[in-house]
Parts: structure tokens; sequence; C-alpha cells
């Protein structure tokens, strides 16, 4: 059995991790105290400094009404806004700090439209009990630092357990998205979920559909972003919620045929996405890791058993970039990620064609000039999708796929394929045919585009001459 925790021990380490901010808030307490209001640090800022984790955000809550808060704030402050007032939130900044405090609320919400009422509180007390998670329930009263956790949350954070202020049932009846949330600290702070919350949130899935599709956008790229998404996704799938939200992913969970012809494609898909995670190098990719994510969600719908016993997924990546793009324009995501998550789901399997090296150079730059900017993010995709225990096959996989990379290297170094053009522009290709811009030139200009591909550099003088060569076979050419 876990023993709890020291509580001075614990306030200790909060209180180092505070150490930088802890004379600002401190005078900003007193500031408050002094005009006889109570002032405390609240939420993420208080959990992760138990966590030893630095936080992005000054998270403050008082008992003084926004017009107090601003006044107190005024002449202290170097810069204030109240996009918020409406919720009771004041915002500040001090030197390079950004503070928000929200006056003490005790929400109602309207469990049809999830929308809460917001109603000033009286008592911090109050506030907390109406917050998602006992570990953001936690508050420190400024200035004395003191340590306020009615629902015993510094406690769930020394047992990594995720519980709610109230019943699961309640919380995540007024606001739904709290399911999500749990999902997402789960991959973020590698929490596990009081067996009480998993099961409210298994029996209220259904209730995510209440929440718009960009507030769930947003939960879910916090979770892919987070140290473990698999952990985030495995509730989302075992809650039920992935059914509402990304039903793509537990539709991966094929059944198999009892000669176990293919892989669980499900296991497959999260393993792909830690491994593509482990290919980062520049910190977390998102258009890399939904891509990992969604790269096989066409099998289901393209498995087909095959007369001698096995098993085909032909053309999974072209339903599969059809899908991604569907699933992410529901999602809401921006024209950008949908675009590149689709291609790159669509280009995935490219490279296994390659083979032993037969590839010629110019099947090289088409690869490259199909990939265009994803090319980094598709080779590190394509190292990910290599998940087979054999570990001949592994190894063969990777010497062949090292063998293009450098072949692309040595061939853009030679060629600068990745801005590969046409050896003669639009004014020189019209010049040559004695034609005008328009749809015939643009045809002209892809033609000689694909010699450069088929051939490499040719020189002004011979992509004439094969311009030349290929107007006179064209019908418009009869018209000169």
């Amino acid at each position: 059995m876990t023993t709890a925790p020291d509580q001075a021990e614990l306030l200790a380490t909060a209180a180092r991790q505070l150490a930088p901010v802890i004379p600002l808030l401190t005078e900003l307490g007193e500031r408050f105290a002094a005009a006889g209001h109570e002032l405390a640090l609240v939420g993420g800022p208080v959990r992760d400094a138990f966590l030893a984790r630095t936080s992005p955000d000054l998270d403050l809550t008082t008992d003084a009404r926004p017009e107090q808060t601003e006044a107190l704030l005024r002449g202290w402050a170097d810069g204030i806004w109240d996009v918020g007032r409406a919720f009771g939130t004041i915002g500040a900044r001090k030197g390079e700090l950004t503070l928000e405090l929200t006056t003490y609320r005790t929400d109602a919400y309207d469990r049809t439209s999830r929308k809460p009422e917001v109603a000033f509180g009286e008592t911090l007390e109050d506030d907390l009990v109406r917050r998602d998670f006992t570990i953001n329930a936690i508050a420190l009263r400024l200035p004395v630092l003191e340590l306020v956790d009615p629902h015993h949350g510094v406690e769930d954070l020394a047992a990594r357990l995720l519980r709610t202020p109230s019943t699961p049932e309640e919380s995540f009846a007024d606001d739904p998205l709290r399911m999500m949330r749990a999902a997402r600290f789960v991959a973020q702070l590698g929490v596990d979920l009081a067996p009480e919350v998993e099961h409210a949130m298994t029996e209220r899935a259904a209730s995510i559909t209440m929440v718009s599709a960009e507030r769930v956008r947003d939960e879910l790229i916090k979770m892919l972003l987070a140290p473990d998404p698999r952990a985030g996704l495995s509730v989302l799938v075992r809650t039920g919620l992935a059914e509402h939200v990304l039903p793509e992913l537990p539709a991966l969970r094929l059944e198999r045929d009892e000669h176990h012809h293919h892989k669980d494609v499900y296991e497959h898909t999260l393993t792909v996405l830690e491994q593509a995670i482990d290919l980062e190098t520049d910190g977390p990719d998102l258009v890399l890791r939904l891509a990992a994510l969604l790269h096989d969600i066409g099998k289901p719908a393209t498995r087909r058993f095959e007369d001698g016993g096995g098993v085909s997924f032909h053309h999974h990546e072209l339903v599969g970039a059809r899908l991604a793009a569907k699933r992410l324009k529901a999602l809401r995501f921006d024209n950008d990620t949908v675009k590149a998550v689709s291609r790159l789901t669509e280009l995935h399997l490219r490279f296994h064609g390659y083979g032993d090296g037969e590839w010629t150079d110019s099947a090289v730059r088409r690869y490259v000039t199909d990939a265009g900017p994803l090319l980094t993010r598709l080779h590190r995709l394509t190292r990910a999708d290599c998940t087979t225990r054999n570990r001949k096959k592994a190894a063969r996989l990777s010497r062949a796929y090292d063998s293009l990379e450098e072949r692309i290297a040595r061939l853009q170094e030679q060629e600068e394929l990745d801005a590969v053009r046409p050896e003669l522009d639009g004014n020189e290709i019209g010049a040559v045919l004695g034609i005008k811009p328009g749809p015939v030139l643009g045809r002209a200009y892809k033609h000689l585009l694909a010699v450069r591909l088929d051939e490499g550099p040719v020189g002004k003088e011979r992509a004439a001459d094969l311009l030349r060569a290929w107007w006179a076979e064209q019908p418009e050419s009869a018209d000169d």
C-alpha cells in the first residue's frame, strides 16, 4: 500500500518549483489582502509545482469581483486586459509573466447545451469543488502560501490517480469535454483513471457529441503532443469515446482469421505512432503523429480474404487518404494539416516498390517531387511503419531505406532536386512554340517537367528540341 506523502515535504517541493515567482505572488497577495480580499494560486500551476514541472500559466482566483480586481491591478501590472470579464477573468502582464485572475465561481450548467450560467461564489472551497479533477482542485492561499486541498488532490498526485471532486457522473454531466481531458491527462501526466471515473466515462461516452468539434479537436491535439499519446488513445478506445470522436481508430481492431494472416492493425498503429515519436528531432510534430495514427485507416474498408488463404488490403493508402481528410475536416483541423496528413497517408506505401534498389533515378526524382516539403516526415513515417518482429526483415528494410535516402541526398546535391523545374520557363516555352500563355502552354510545361524528372538535366538546347518534337505531335500545332 502506498504511504500518503508528508504534506510539509510536498509543500516544500512546490515552493522550490515556484521559487522564481514567489516574490511576485507574495507582493500581489499582500496587495489584495490590504484591500480586504482573498487571493490564491490555483489549478494547473499548483499541480505542476507538486509534480516538479514548470507551468506556463499563473492562474489565480479571488473573492474580488472583476472591477475590483482590475482596480487592484492598475498601477501594479504592466498591462491589463478584460476579454474574459463575462466569466469573471481579468488578465495581466507583469514583466515576462502572464497572470489570469478569476473571481470565485459556482457554475450551474445547462446540461442540454453544456453552457454554464456563470455565478460568482463566495469561498475558495466552493470554487474548488466545481473544478474537473482533484489534482486541479488544489490551491495556495497568498501571500502566506497556505495549502488548501479539500478533495485530497495532493494524495491523488502522489498516487498518480485521476479522480473528480464531485461524483464523476455529475462532473461529466456538467461538461462532457472533461472526459477528453481525462484521457489527455493520462497521456500528459502519467496518471491512471480511478475505477469510478473510467466507469462514468464509459457510461456517458455518447454525451461527448454535445461538445463542439473545435473543443474536441483541441483536446485531441494536446493528447497527441503529450509524452505518451498511446496511453490517452487507449483510454478513448477502452471507454468508447473514440467511437464518437475518432471512430476510425477502434475500427482498426479487425477480427483476425484463425491463421493470423495479418497483423493486429490497431496495435500496429499505436506502435507506429510510438516509433514515429522516437524519430522526432525538433520536438513534437503534430502532422507526423496524426499521419502515424491515421496511415492505415483504409484497411478495414479494403480487407479481402484471398482464395489462397491470404489477406489483402489493396489501395488502402488511397482510401485511407480520403478517410483521413474527411475525419480531420470533421474535427475542424486547418486545411494545411488536412492536406499534409492526407498526402502522407497516400504516400506511406510508396517506398515498398523500391525493393533492393531497382528504382531508376527517374523514380527517385518522382518520389521526392511527390513528397515535396513532406519528404522528411515521409522518411520518418516510412521507417516507423516497420513493426515486424522478424529481425532479418527489419534489417533488410532499414538498409533499403538507408540506400534510398543516400540516393536522394546524392541526386539533390547534383541537381538541387528539391526545386526541380523544367529547363525552359514559361516565357521560353512560348517563344520556342510561338504560343501565348494558356492551357496549351501549361501542358507544354508539364511535358518538360516530365522530361526533367525522367532524364535529369539535359540543357536548354536539348530541352527545346524535345519540346518541338512533342509539339509536332499535338493537334494544336496543325492549326499554326
